[in-house]
């Protein structure tokens, strides 16, 4: 089963307005930077609900979906 856990997220903002996600803060506190976005779309959390844009993230070399739904970002953890 999986939950939605909401994290601070470090951006980059251009002109443009597009935002690039650099950093997050897991609730424990720990930050983790975010190596590299390889997609970003509208989709769903088909593991812990909820909708939004789906940023497509390596982090430490494992990919990770971190989703900004209604202007809050979070992602999806086991447990």
């Amino acid at each position: 089963m999986c939950r939605k856990v909401y994290v601070d997220v470090l951006i980059k903002q251009d002109k443009e307005g597009r935002i690039t996600p650099l950093a997050l803060t897991w609730e424990d506190g720990t930050v983790y930077e975010i190596d590299k976005v390889t997609g970003v779309c509208k989709a769903a959390s088909l593991k812990a609900g909820g909708a939004g844009i789906r940023y497509t993230c390596s982090i430490q070399n494992k990919e990770t979906f971190l989703f900004l739904e209604n202007d809050k970002w979070f992602v999806e953890s086991r447990g």
